[in-house]
C-alpha cells in the first residue's frame, strides 16, 4: 500500500479526516504496521491496551464476559476506550490473520488533546449519534452526472403541421398540458407560450390564421441517450429553458429546465409535475419508479429519513388525491373524507409496504353509493404500486367505510373494551390522517374520541403492554441478537420501532395529543413535561436512526416481507454503533412505560 493510499484509509477513519494537514503529516510518520496471527490476544483485563488499531486485512472479535460482543473488520478501528480510561471490561482476539496499523498509546492520547477529536470520543449519545450522522451525510453528485437524458421525466411534445390553425394547434397544446408547439415542415421549429402571447395575442392575430404563418424559432434537441449534464451545457449555452429530445430521428419528448434543476436538487419537483399532469391510472403508475429514485438519492445524501418520509407522505398524498379524483364523481366527494392509518397516516413511510385506508361519509348519506367507487379506488392503488393490506383495513372493506355516527359507535364500544381485537383496531385509527374530502369529518371524530374517551388506566395500560411483545434484540452485553430463521438478521420493526411508535401514541392518547407523528408526538409530551429534553432528544435519535437503516434495508430488498430484516455484518460499524445505542434507548423506553403504567400489574 502507498503512502497516498495510507493516507486516504487514515483519513476515511472518523474523526481523524478532522485533523490538520500539519497534525496528519506527523501522525503518518508515528503509525506503525503490524501482523498479528489468528487467536492472538491483543487486549484483556489483564493484558492493557498498548494503541489504538485500524484493520487493514483480517478481523478481530471482541468478547464480554465471554460473549460475542462486535465483529471488527477491513477499514474499522479499536479501542479508544481502552487507551483513554487505561482499562476494559472487553476482550479483543484475533479471528482472522491480522494486518493493522498501529497509533502508539501516547501519540493517540497526544491527538485528544485536538478538540475535535475529543469531543467525538468523550461525548453523549445523542451528540455522538449527531456526529456520525453528520459524517455520514456526504453529497454524491454521481448520480446526477452519470445519468442519461432519458432517465428524467420528458413533457409530451405537441406537434402539428404547418398547414393547422393556430385555435387548432392551440387545443392540442392545452389537452397535452404542453408548453411549446412544434411545428413540423421540411426542417422542426418550435412556438413557445411566450411566443403565442407576444405574436398572436398582442398582436391581435386571427386563431383561424394557419400555425405556420407565425414566425418560429430553430429547434434546438439532444439525443435521449446523451448525458444530463450536456442537456443542462446546451440550455446555458443557448440561453433557452427546454429543449426537445430526439430519438433515432424522431421527436421523444420535451425536457424543461426546471425538471432538469429539480432532478439535479432532488427529484420531488418532477415527481409533482408527473403525478399533477397524471390523467389516468397508467400515467400515476409511471411516477412511482421516480418516486423511488428520489427516496434512493435523498437517503444516499444522507436526509433525515424523517424528513425524508415527510416530503414521499406529501406525495403519497397528491396520488391518493389524484385516485380520488378519477374514481368518485365531484358531486360525492365534499360528502366523505378518505383517510390514511398505520405508518402513512403518522407520515412515516417511505417504501410502500400496505394500504391502510379507510372511508369516513357524511350522515344522511347512502352509504352504500360509495361501496363501487372505493373498489375502485382500492384496485387503482393496488395497480399503482400499493399492496394489499394483510389485516384488511381498506376502504374496499364494509368495516372500513362507515358514516360518522358509525364510527362514533365504533368509538363509544372501544370504551372499556379489552379485547386485543378492540385494542389494535383503535391503535390503527388513532393515526389517522384526512388526505382528501371533506377533512371535517374526521376531525369531528377525532375530536368526538378525545372528548368521550372514558378509559381509565386499565385500558391504557393494556394498550401500553404491546411494547412488551417482542424482545429488543441487543443481550446484556451489548451484542446483536440474531435470527436464525432469517439467514441471522434482526426485525428492526419488532426489535425497535414498533415499541417507540406504538409506546409514544398510547402515551399521546392519555395526555390528549392531537398529532399523529411519532416525533411531534415526543415532542409534545415533552412540552407537557410527561418526558424530559434529554430523553424526549434520545428517543428522536434513536427512532430515527431505526428507521434511516431500515429504509436502506427496505431500497436493497427484493421483498416487502423480508424489508424489516437486516444483517448487523452488512453494516459500516459506524452504523452499527448507532443501533446498538438505539436498541439501548429502546429497552431505557420499554423500562419508562412499565414504570408509567405499572405493567407488571397487567394480565
Amino acid at each position: 500500500m502507498s503512502i497516498l493510499d495510507q493516507r486516504k484509509l487514515i483519513e476515511s477513519i472518523h474523526p481523524f479526516e478532522l485533523l490538520s494537514p500539519t497534525t496528519l503529516d506527523n501522525l503518518m510518520q508515528k503509525i506503525d504496521i503490524a501482523y498479528y496471527p489468528k487467536e492472538t490476544l491483543l487486549i484483556s483485563k489483564n493484558l492493557p491496551s498498548i494503541a489504538f488499531y485500524i484493520i487493514i486485512k483480517g478481523s478481530v472479535n471482541e468478547y464480554i464476559e465471554n460473549e460475542l460482543h462486535n465483529v471488527y473488520g477491513e477499514g474499522d478501528s479499536f479501542d479508544a476506550d481502552a487507551l483513554i480510561y487505561g482499562k476494559t471490561e472487553a476482550k479483543f482476539t484475533v479471528d482472522e490473520d491480522l494486518i493493522c496499523y498501529e497509533i502508539k498509546k501516547e501519540d493517540f492520547l497526544d491527538l485528544m488533546q485536538d478538540k475535535r477529536v475529543q469531543s467525538y470520543f468523550l461525548q453523549d449519545f445523542v451528540s455522538r449519534h449527531q456526529h456520525l450522522k453528520d459524517y455520514e451525510a456526504q453529497s454524491d453528485l454521481t448520480p446526477f452526472l452519470m445519468s442519461r437524458v432519458s432517465d428524467i421525466y420528458l413533457h409530451k411534445a405537441c406537434v402539428v403541421t404547418k398547414d393547422e390553425t393556430i385555435y387548432d394547434s392551440l387545443g392540442k397544446m392545452k389537452a397535452l398540458k404542453a408548453k411549446v408547439i412544434i411545428i413540423q415542415d421540411e426542417k422542426y421549429t418550435i412556438i413557445t407560450d411566450s411566443d403565442i402571447i407576444d405574436k398572436v395575442v398582442l398582436a391581435n392575430v386571427d386563431t383561424a390564421a394557419l400555425i405556420g404563418s407565425i414566425k418560429a424559432k430553430s429547434l434546438i434537441s439532444i439525443e435521449a441517450n446523451d448525458f444530463l449534464f450536456n442537456a443542462l451545457l446546451l440550455m446555458t449555452h443557448n440561453s433557452v429553458k427546454r429543449i426537445v429530445v430526439m430519438k433515432e430521428g424522431v421527436i421523444f419528448g420535451v425536457l424543461e429546465q426546471l425538471d432538469m434543476l429539480s432532478y439535479f436538487a432532488n427529484h420531488s419537483h418532477l415527481v409533482v409535475v408527473q403525478i399533477e399532469k397524471a390523467s389516468s391510472v397508467d400515467e400515476l403508475k409511471e411516477t412511482q419508479a421516480d418516486l423511488r429514485n428520489l427516496i434512493r438519492i435523498l437517503h444516499s445524501k444522507g436526509v433525515k429519513s424523517r424528513y425524508i418520509t415527510k416530503l414521499v407522505s406529501t406525495l403519497n398524498e397528491k396520488i391518493y388525491s389524484k385516485v380520488f379524483e378519477l374514481c368518485v364523481e365531484e358531486s360525492l366527494r365534499s360528502k366523505c373524507a378518505l383517510l390514511v392509518m398505520g405508518s402513512e397516516g403518522r407520515g412515516e413511510q417511505a417504501i410502500k409496504t400496505d394500504q391502510d385506508n379507510a372511508l369516513v361519509i357524511e350522515d344522511g348519506m347512502d352509504v352504500a353509493i360509495f361501496t363501487e367507487p372505493m373498489m375502485q379506488l382500492n384496485a387503482a392503488l393496488l395497480d399503482i404500486g400499493y399492496p394489499i393490506c394483510s389485516g384488511n383495513v381498506m376502504v374496499s372493506n364494509e368495516f372500513w367505510r362507515r358514516d360518522v355516527k358509525g364510527y362514533k359507535a365504533l368509538i363509544e364500544s372501544w370504551n372499556g373494551n379489552l379485547s386485543e381485537e378492540s385494542l389494535q383496531v383503535m391503535s390503527i385509527f388513532l393515526d389517522a390522517k384526512c388526505v382528501c374530502g371533506n377533512a371535517a369529518l374526521l376531525e369531528e371524530l377525532q375530536e368526538y374520541l378525545h372528548e368521550n374517551f372514558s378509559a381509565g388506566d386499565d385500558l391504557l395500560a393494556h394498550m401500553a403492554k404491546a411494547v412488551l411483545t417482542f424482545e429488543t434484540p441487543l443481550s446484556m452485553f451489548s451484542s446483536f441478537v440474531l435470527e436464525k430463521s432469517h439467514d441471522n438478521k434482526l426485525d428492526l420493526k419488532k426489535g425497535g420501532i414498533f415499541a417507540l411508535v406504538h409506546g409514544v401514541r398510547v402515551l399521546s392518547l392519555q395526555y390528549d395529543i392531537r398529532a399523529t407523528n411519532t416525533i411531534e408526538r415526543i415532542k409534545e409530551l415533552n412540552n407537557r413535561g410527561t418526558i424530559d429534553k434529554e430523553f424526549a432528544t434520545e428517543l428522536i435519535e434513536s427512532f430515527d436512526t431505526l428507521s434511516s437503516i431500515r429504509l436502506k434495508g427496505m431500497l436493497d430488498s427484493q421483498s416487502i416481507e423480508q424489508s424489516n430484516y437486516i444483517s448487523p455484518k452488512k453494516l459500516e460499524k459506524n452504523q452499527r454503533d448507532l443501533l446498538k445505542d438505539s436498541f439501548k434507548i429502546v429497552n431505557k423506553f420499554k423500562k419508562f412505560m412499565s414504570f408509567h403504567f405499572h405493567l407488571e400489574m397487567v394480565r
